[in-house]
């Protein structure tokens, strides 16, 4: 059953100390010192850290120290790499007992590892993403998926209302990750088809602010035709991204493997993947993914780029991004499995 996020109160709020304070880690760390929680918190990017402090958090100069601060810890990362160096650093920190909670998009192995490198230091693992963008994430309406050690997630149940809309317990270790591979494979799809609707209505002769509010009021609707809508109708992809194309191909890649492993047909979603290439070679790679609308519009010929080069059979943009397309939508080839590995996750 979901638990929900209720009204917050000034009094008896738990200490919490954020790890990775970029777009996702910088809106926790924002809302739980609203929130009335004390937050202390950690980015090797000193603008981050100046951030937090404005927000109402203290920035201290090392992750050992934000460890030593707080008894619940929170982990957003950008990579593997930032992953295993933050786990390594938390684990010599001497702050046996601590809960923390993983809350990046990664695979299942580098979660378990990471579990494995606390476990050893007397520190308990948490892997609980969550469902929401950036911007969500700013108007705490994420959800957070935990998973692990239902003590420990009973425990961080003082802190995920402060950051979070509302948050489910799912059961094993893993099984956040899991639950999120399956919520970003709708993401991925959702996206592409609502710039299509955009593109197709946009093209028919139907004003783009209309679409967004009479779609947006209909059976046809979902979420992220609701969060993304609005920048498919002012085709602004660069502002405040929530998430870029760059770290969605990264989520991709995790969803496509892990699926691949399970024998589990993903063709929809294989469908979306091209788009997300094509707008990384029309330069939006550090835009929201949002501007998969712009790959469309381009294709349609009512893009920026195609109106201005209309007199051409195609412009060089439609046949770069096409070709992109066409190369990644080939049906990947099945990846061999070491003797005797399991297919399970």
């Amino acid at each position: 059953m979901p638990r929900n996020a209720p009204a917050s109160s000034t009094t008896d709020k738990a200490a919490v100390g954020v790890i990775g304070l970029g777009t996702m880690g910088g809106a926790m760390a924002a809302n739980l010192a609203k929130n009335g929680h004390q937050v202390v918190g950690y980015d090797t990017v000193p603008a981050r850290r100046a951030a937090l402090r404005k927000a109402g958090g203290q920035p201290l100069g090392s992750i050992a120290a934000v460890a030593k601060a707080a008894p619940f810890l929170i982990t957003s990362l950008p990579s593997e790499g930032a992953v295993a160096a933050v786990m390594k650093e938390l684990a010599s920190s001497a702050a046996r007992g601590r809960i923390v909670a993983e809350m990046s998009t990664m695979t299942l192995a580098v979660k378990e590892s990471a579990r494995a490198t606390l476990a050893k230091a007397g520190l308990i693992l948490l892997d609980c993403p969550v469902s929401g963008t950036g911007r969500q994430a700013a108007a705490q309406d994420l959800v957070v998926l935990a998973s692990g050690p239902a003590k420990a997630v009973k425990d961080f149940e003082a802190v995920f209302p402060g950051m979070s809309r509302s948050h489910y317990n799912v059961g094993p270790f893993g099984n956040g990750s899991k639950m999120k591979f399956v919520a970003n494979l709708l993401v991925a799809i959702h996206n592409v088809s609502a710039a299509e609707a955009f593109v197709l209505g946009r093209k028919a002769g139907l004003d783009p602010e209309m679409i967004y509010k009479v779609i947006g009021d209909g059976a046809g609707a979902s979420r992220i035709f609701q969060v993304r809508g609005p920048m498919m109708v002012k085709g602004d992809y660069h502002v405040n991204p929530s998430v870029t194309n760059h770290i969605q191909q990264k989520d991709m890649r995790i969803i496509t493997d892990f699926a691949r492993d399970l024998d589990v047909p993903t063709h929809v979603f294989n469908a979306a993947t091209p788009y997300y290439a094509a707008a990384i070679a029309m330069g939006h790679g550090d835009h929201d993914t949002a501007s998969v609308c712009a790959v469309l519009e381009e294709w349609a010929g009512i893009g920026k780029k195609a109106r201005a080069a209309n007199s051409a059979p195609e412009s060089a943009t439609r046949s770069a991004t096409r070709s992109v397309a066409k190369s990644a939508a080939k049906k990947p080839a099945a990846r061999k499995r070491a003797p005797g590995r399991s297919a399970k996750a």
